[in-house]
């Protein structure tokens, strides 16, 4: 085996723990690529160090320049910040990659492979958000401003006409709200046409109106190859698209940038059924894939995406997400039984 990649290794909060010990078991049987630095985040952050994303984290990620991320707690309405958005400014990881795969054959639909980039830095996650007071009522106004900038856009778009071109796509649509939103998306759009004309005659564009998209995605998404938008709909359709394949429990998600690289599981950090040892870790286990990938593992990424792919098709193992009875560990357990056999 060649020397480890040294590598960050975030746990995470709720069922974190549980998937990220039942990949690094699955990664070890692989030939244990990675060398870790276990560092904590997120509320487990908090516990220990009285800080959601300690110094020792941002220290560690930015001598590896690689980290694995289980899923971190934000508060809903108050409390810190996001933590991924934080790593994500910080390490200015602006693209974000997630790819969605059916391999789980019988569902809603089949043969789906599409692939969503989203801008990571701008958009209305800048939160630049404030309350205005109207009498007693110091949250009587919120206000929100959205940032996007012309060369972060052209840098996004040429880097999903790049991934097409590298990965054999024929088509890129920049997705949008330019008819209500005309500075803020009408930007994100001039942009995609203009990147787009470098790649006539190699890698097609057209565009989407956000909600047309979505509806689209539900009635044909076998129309769409590469998606490129902004960062708040690259969110939720995103999300939307997770939903074609099984759902958030088969979304891997990658963090590109020009200082580091964040590979992670789309989904949060479900408290209600953590410590139960049900929870689904093909989500971080995709990542690592994506993430072995990405250092040039191509040869790992491909027995570790056979393993996963044997273990729900032809060994019909999965968790009860993915309609099976197997936990969390056992089903680790069949994917490294098929990466040994």
């Amino acid at each position: 085996m060649s020397e480890k990649i040294p590598a960050t290794l975030i746990p995470g909060d709720g069922i974190g723990p549980e998937i990220t010990a039942a990949v690094t078991r699955i990664l070890d049987a692989l030939g244990s690529p990675f060398e870790w630095d276990v560092q904590q985040g997120g509320m487990a952050g908090v516990d220990k160090s009285g800080d959601p994303l300690p110094g020792a984290l941002v220290d560690s990620i930015r001598r590896t320049k690689l980290a694995l991320k289980g899923p971190l707690t934000t508060p809903v309405g108050g409390g810190f910040r996001s933590v991924n958005v934080r790593l994500r400014e910080e390490f200015e990881l602006y693209a974000n990659l997630r790819p969605v795969k059916t391999m789980v054959p019988g569902g809603r639909y089949e043969d789906i492979d599409l692939v969503l980039i989203r801008e990571n830095i701008e958009g209305l996650y800048v939160a630049f958000e404030h309350f205005i007071a109207v009498g007693d009522d110091p949250h009587a106004v919120a206000i929100s401003s959205g940032v996007n900038t012309h060369a972060e856009a052209r840098r996004i778009v040429r880097f999903a006409f790049e991934y097409a071109l590298a990965h054999g796509r024929k088509k890129v649509t920049v997705v949008h709200k330019a008819n209500v939103l005309k500075a803020l998306t009408g930007l994100f759009l001039q942009a995609g046409r203009e990147i787009a004309k470098e790649y006539e005659g190699r890698v097609a564009m057209d565009d989407r109106i956000v909600d047309a998209c979505a509806m689209q995605l539900v009635m044909n998404p076998w129309q769409f190859d590469v998606i490129v938008t902004t960062n708040l709909f690259g969110d939720i359709l995103s999300d939307q698209m997770s939903g074609l394949v099984g759902g958030l429990g088969m979304a891997p998600g990658a963090n590109i940038g020009s200082k580091a690289a964040i590979f992670e599981a789309v989904h949060g950090s479900a408290p209600d059924i953590a410590g139960k040892g049900i929870a689904n870790p093909l989500a971080l286990l995709l990542a690592a894939a994506l993430m072995l990938k990405h250092v040039g593992k191509e040869d790992l990424a491909s027995r570790l995406r056979t393993a996963i792919e044997q273990t729900l098709q032809v060994d019909n193992i999965r968790t009860a997400d993915l309609g099976g009875k197997t936990s969390t560990s056992d089903f680790a357990g069949a994917v490294i039984k098929r990466l040994t056999a």
